[in-house]
């Protein structure tokens, strides 16, 4: 089953500590992946970045060796040493700022790869799980993988690992060249990262869950936008806007509160660092100038020192910066990762069994079907559909006429038994198979931006235009195509917004016509029908419907006329079973939901 608990948990702020190591080990592993095609590319950047650090901290001693060295040569007319030092100074600045160039253009590169690798994983995974993963994890969450957890992992690539990197480096070559040309300043610089490493580790000690909670209201805050905007027309009709204004409210109010709690933290570790900086740098002068008077020191290292012990402080801000956007990142590659780490709960066969030709039979045995262990919806049951018979399921809601329709898709399978097709489990079916065989229409008639066509030959991507037109005159959706402005190249809009609900499910009948299923699944798929519309789908159904297997679910009785057979479901059980004309002259269940149906068009 689909671990879909695991996935909500990582919203959560609070972790055990086996919970927070599981969630690094398995973003390190993701990021490992990531990074393993890419290795010669980081290999490069690594010496480039290195080669262009050594050539930014060599400048202060160059300008030692100038002052100390070039100054007194000038009074015997030596102009060598001098003109050495103002040349390699300026040789090291051209060098160093063509390899930042190629350093920021390369890292770029690397992080872009990243990112489409991630970006296609993310989208193709989520794809593939199955509809319980759906069904549970709302469209805002997986918006929110796609968009500002994304975001956040490219700011870091973009911006924070050459902070890192580039910081890093800097502040352990200048650590190291002070040490060099004077090993009393370096002990000085040495002595401030005490106070440092203290400021830094209680920055994050705090930032860690700060940030963490950024990232979880800011997912909130996204859910429920895309969600208001996504049920607009609920919103509308039930008058819902004041308490969604309360909701977004609270939950932009929670952002707000989170992002501050950031900020103070910010407001402690920038000044923190200029004043360690500063009080470092007086005592490097102090001690240093000292020396300098007493002669034991030469003032163009003094001058170089101090250079050092200013310049080692300013990448501590960016590396603060850097802290910042590396939290945010690890939060959003933890939750990525997770959705990554889902496996489908209905897994494609690991040894296929192909069915190029199947007649439509269907077979349950033993068959029971619970999403959770105290929640059973089917109990065990055993049911034979014939190939070619027309069943109608009926019940009432929740009686578990949908719950058999989809483990007949397979959209689910049954926690125990077997469902066949012609004899073979649908668990060992080859999918392309299976999704040939089997076709479901839903209420929802769902329609993607492009041509009505387009729409249509979703059931068959390679039919002609002549296909596509028989298959919507075949179920009544050619007349009312026609009719619109561009007829089958007519652009139906986001989601269909250009057609009404009955033309939606017209032009979804039609699609599922023109796949040629075997066994064909209507799941209430005429409840947006008006009833005029409804006769005339009738009329398509009763020719296309003939030698396949097709099972209806519908709470409009006059669906299950054209029906050779009724299966009246209650609670997850098949309590009648029987001809349309059997069960209406009985006097069970069916019987007189027929009289009630009847009696309600007098």
């Amino acid at each position: 089953m689909t671990t879909v608990t695991g996935v909500e948990g990582e919203e959560r702020e609070d972790y055990t500590r086996a919970e927070s190591s599981q969630i690094r080990q398995r973003s390190i592993r993701l990021l490992g992946s990531l990074l393993r095609p890419l290795r010669t590319r980081v290999a490069l950047t690594i010496v480039v970045v290195v080669v262009s650090t050594v050539l930014q901290v060599v400048g202060p001693a160059l300008i030692a060796f100038g002052i100390d060295t070039g100054l007194p040569r000038l009074e015997k007319h030596d102009w060598g040493p001098l003109g050495l030092a103002v040349a390699g100074y300026l040789a090291a600045g051209i060098a160093g700022a063509v390899l930042i160039s190629w350093y920021t253009v390369l890292t770029a590169r690397i992080s872009q790869a990243i990112l489409i690798d991630l970006r296609k994983r993310v989208f193709l995974h989520t794809q593939r799980l199955s509809l319980e993963f759906h069904e549970s994890y709302t469209s805002g969450r997986i918006i929110a993988r796609q968009t500002s957890d994304l975001d956040s992992i490219r700011e870091l690539l973009d911006e924070g690992i050459n902070q890192l990197i580039q910081g890093g480096l800097y502040m352990l070559f200048i650590a190291g060249a002070l040490f060099s040309i004077d090993f009393w300043s370096g002990v000085v610089l040495f002595g401030s990262l005490v106070p440092l490493a203290m400021l830094v580790r209680w920055f994050q000690v705090r930032s860690q869950r700060a940030f963490r909670a950024t990232r979880t209201t800011s997912a909130r805050l996204i859910v429920q936008f895309v969600e208001t905007m996504t049920g607009i027309r609920a919103v509308k009709a039930f008058r819902k806007e004041k308490r969604n204004e309360t909701e977004f409210a609270r939950l932009t109010e929670d952002y707000r509160e989170a992002n501050l709690k950031t900020i103070r933290l910010f407001g402690v570790l920038d000044p923190g660092l200029v004043l360690i900086g500063n009080v470092a740098l007086g005592i490097v002068l102090l001690v240093g100038g000292l020396r300098v008077v007493n002669g034991g020191l030469e003032i163009g290292v003094l001058l170089a020192a101090l250079l050092y012990t200013r310049s080692f402080f300013a990448p501590a801000q960016d590396m603060a910066m850097f802290y910042n956007s590396y939290q945010s990142a690890a939060a959003a590659l933890e939750k990525i990762s997770g959705v990554l780490e889902e496996r489908p709960s209905v897994p494609d066969p690991t040894r296929p069994i192909d069915l190029w030709k199947a007649s439509g039979s269907l077979s349950f045995a033993g068959v029971e079907f619970a999403y959770t262990a105290d929640r059973v919806i089917l109990p065990r049951f055993d049911l034979e559909i014939p190939a070619g018979q027309t069943i109608a399921l009926v019940g009432s809601t929740g009686a578990g006429k949908s719950t058999l329709a989809k483990l007949i898709s397979r959209f689910y399978d049954p926690s125990d038994g077997v469902v066949e097709l012609d004899g073979v489990d649908l668990r060992k079916l080859h999918p392309k198979d299976l999704r040939r065989a089997i076709v479901m229409v839903t209420q929802e008639a769902y329609l993607f931006s492009g041509s009505v066509a387009d729409n249509v030959a979703l059931g068959k991507p390679e039919a002609s235009i002549d296909e596509i037109v028989a298959a919507a005159k075949a179920v009544g959706a050619h007349e009312f195509i026609m009719g619109l402005p561009n007829g089958y190249d007519t652009d139906v809009n986001k989601r269909g917004g250009r057609v009404s609900a009955g033309q939606r499910q017209l032009i979804s009948f039609a699609r599922a016509f023109l796949a040629d299923p075997v066994v064909l699944i209507l799941d209430e798929a005429t409840a947006s029908l008006d009833i005029p519309s409804e006769r005339l789908v009738q009329e398509g159904l009763t020719t296309l419907l003939a030698d396949r297997t097709a099972i209806i679910i519908a709470h409009r009785l006059s669906t299950v006329a054209i029906a050779d057979r009724v299966l009246v479901m209650e609670h997850g059980i098949i309590v009648e079973d029987g001809s349309p004309r059997d069960l209406i002259a009985g006097t069970g269940r069916f019987s007189k939901l027929h009289a009630a149906w009847r009696d309600s068009l007098v």
